[in-house]
């Protein structure tokens, strides 16, 4: 049993280093580097591999670290809408994976579960934020931030995470399982 919670530790402070690192390297791509949202991709593996409370802690603290320790994102709304956005998407992908079937078509629906549920929990912090600064959140924002300008990522992450998921399982490096 320790064992295994050291495992899990591991892995989840190795999907948090991701998470700090990645958009660093993607930055370098002028017109789509943020739009793949690399900060995701580790939070996703992170549910997938550790399990969903390792996903949500995860996915909670990236984006506030990195805001803290770089700069961007912007603290507040963007990197506190970001946490509730990623710490769903740890919590849905690691959940998803446990309660469905451990077949290759369920990685992909727990995939798609958790970017909807991330996204409209997204939508919502949006919303909130905006009413506490005043401003307004419009459901034209809430597109545009969700689907429209994240195309490039959603691409990216239907195609990547589930091929590293697999890889992983078939190496035995799932713990969520």
């Amino acid at each position: 049993m320790k064992r295994k919670t050291t495992l899990k530790l591991t892995y989840a402070a190795l999907c948090l280093a991701l998470a700090l690192v990645l958009p660093l390297l993607t930055g370098q791509i002028p017109q789509i580097g943020q739009a793949l949202s690399p900060m995701h991709i580790p939070v996703f593996l992170c549910g997938f591999l550790c399990g969903w409370p390792w996903g949500l802690v995860i996915g909670l603290i990236a984006p506030l670290l990195r805001s803290l320790l770089f700069g961007m994102p912007v603290f507040f709304p963007g990197a506190c809408a970001m946490a509730f956005e990623l710490a769903a998407y740890g919590f849905l992908s690691g959940l998803m994976y446990r309660l469905l079937p451990k077949k290759t078509g369920y990685i992909y629906a727990a995939l798609l579960i958790a970017m909807v549920g991330g996204r409209i929990v997204w939508g919502v912090a949006r919303y909130v934020f905006a009413g506490i600064q005043g401003t307004a959140f419009t459901f034209a924002a809430f597109i545009a931030g969700a689907v429209t300008n994240a195309i490039p990522g959603i691409i990216l992450h239907i195609v990547l995470v589930p091929l590293i998921v697999l890889a992983l399982k078939r190496a035995k490096l799932v713990l969520n399982e």
